[in-house]
């Protein structure tokens, strides 16, 4: 980490077009590895190589956003509050403020996205596009994969005439290694993407520094689906094709899975349940990532559908090692309200119906879920119309609410939020997804009365970068005019 700061210093200044040619050229540097990359991480993961044709093009593309968004400036929120000099009954100081990098970002890599959320993931092209140095500590699910953008990365800052320690990898399969990089006391922040278990392990490390530090987990999630009546009479059909798809996309590896399902007894609803064990069955079971994810997922399997009151709707035996078959449970409203165990995800392709024996109980059973990636209410225009009250519940489990679809899938983009209340995210109020995940990685400083020369260029009077300001309450891309004395 030494190493790591010592690069900090110098990158925390380059401008924003040499940052977006940095980023640009880790995306250029990473599609010129070819099938190679490809071909390693579907052997690596038991993923297809189709699957990382989408995620290379994804990572890429989230290079080349975070590039252009540091090139256009505005993203440091720069406020401009101008002097008053004869207020009475005290002068008010000239004041301006605006984000900048915090310093060396540790970030891990995730297993279930060799790319998208790993070396060269969102985390690590934000943390670079804001002006921190990134240290990633390699997943040890996929260590060549890791490896091979880690090259295409290290290629990129030398290519930009970059400090050589910009970026740097670590591989590894202790523990140690993270707890060790975490509580360096030259680490300014965290991202980790993965389990409960694994992100609360790394905050708790983060807290009992000397001087602790921001950690930003995205975590667990069963991401609960309503289920509303008349989208059962009127959709059932293509209903349960779309979730038994969502279910098991990556073989139910997402963090977005939707792992809880929610309904009102009624035979529209039996119906539905019907149908999304058909269409689960015509699913085949394949291999997981790794054995680590397969072993815990049947663990996790085994424990729930021995539970009092789950009942087995779905369940295909595996036919070879390391592959995992959809399942499907159901259970009644008040069981789960009684049973905790039943409110943890189970990371794979499962999924499990409460049926509530009426709307009371649905909201109780919603209620009683922790904090959530996304929640996701099925409903035609009169259920909606009728169940506006479901909204203020969304909207206070989940960073994401859907309507009329499903959960799997995040966009990049400027208005996504992809964390939640706890357990879902350490931090609710931040995105490790979209535009404004650079906000992680930053913080405020203020400027009082600082002669014009001396300031950023993003607070400069003439405002030469030509970004959105906010001056004097308002805001807007023109020059700040002082008056001359």
């Amino acid at each position: 980490m030494e190493q790591s700061y010592e690069a900090f210093l110098q990158y925390q200044s380059v401008s924003g077009a040499v940052k977006k040619e940095f980023l640009y050229k880790i995306a250029e540097n990473i599609e010129n590895l070819g099938d190679h990359l490809l071909e390693t991480a579907s052997l690596e993961t038991n993923l297809p190589i189709g699957r990382f044709q989408g995620e290379r093009g994804r990572t890429c593309a989230q290079l080349k956003a975070f590039g252009d968004l540091v090139t256009e400036g505005s993203w440091v929120e720069a406020v401009v509050d101008t002097a008053m000099p004869d207020r009475k009954p005290l002068p008010k100081p000239d004041m301006r403020k605006m984000a900048i990098a915090m310093g060396p970002v540790l970030v891990f890599g995730a297993s279930n996205f060799p790319l998208a959320y790993s070396t060269a993931g969102g985390d690590t092209a934000s943390a670079l596009a804001t002006g921190c140095s990134v240290v990633v500590k390699g997943h040890p699910s996929h260590p060549k994969t890791s490896e091979l953008v880690a090259g295409a990365i290290t290629q990129a800052v030398h290519d930009c005439g970059l400090h050589p320690h910009t970026f740097q990898h670590a591989g590894g399969i202790s523990f140690e290694i993270g707890r060790t990089l975490t509580q360096h006391p030259l680490t300014a922040a965290v991202g980790f993407t993965g389990s409960l278990t694994g992100g609360r392990a790394i905050f708790d490390y983060a807290q009992k520094r000397e001087v602790p530090i921001p950690v930003f987990s995205e975590m667990g999630s069963t991401n609960p689906v309503i289920l509303l009546k008349d989208a059962l009479v009127h959709r059932a059909p293509e209903m349960a094709k779309a979730f038994a798809g969502s279910i098991t996309v990556g073989v139910g590896q997402f963090c977005t899975n939707p792992g809880i399902m929610i309904g009102v007894k009624s035979s529209p609803l039996n119906h539905f349940i019907s149908l999304l064990a058909i269409e689960l069955s015509m699913i085949p079971a394949y291999k997981m990532l790794h054995e680590g994810i397969y072993q815990n997922y049947y663990a996790a399997l085994d424990k729930i559908l021995m539970d009092k009151g789950v009942e087995t709707v779905y369940h295909a035996q595996e036919k070879e090692a390391m592959s995992a078959s959809p399942v499907l449970a159901k259970v009644s409203g008040d069981t789960f309200l009684a049973n905790p165990d039943l409110h943890h995800e189970v990371f794979g392709p499962f999924s499990m119906i409460i049926v509530c024996e009426n709307r009371i109980e649905l909201m109780h059973v919603w209620q009683k879920l922790k904090g959530q990636l996304t929640t996701t209410i099925m409903g035609t225009d009169h259920d909606l119309e009728v169940n506006k009250d479901l909204i203020d519940i969304a909207k206070n489990i989940a960073g994401r609410i859907v309507f009329n679809g499903v959960p799997t899938g995040v966009e990049v983009s400027n208005a996504t939020v992809h964390g939640g209340p706890y357990p879902a995210a350490t931090d609710s109020r931040f995105t490790s997804v979209g535009m404004d995940a650079v906000k992680r990685w930053v913080r405020p400083i203020c400027y009082q009365d600082c002669p014009d020369a001396l300031l950023p260029e993003e607070l400069k009077n003439e405002n030469p970068l030509g970004i959105m300001r906010k001056t004097n309450g308002a805001y807007g891309r023109s020059p700040v005019k002082v008056e001359l004395s």
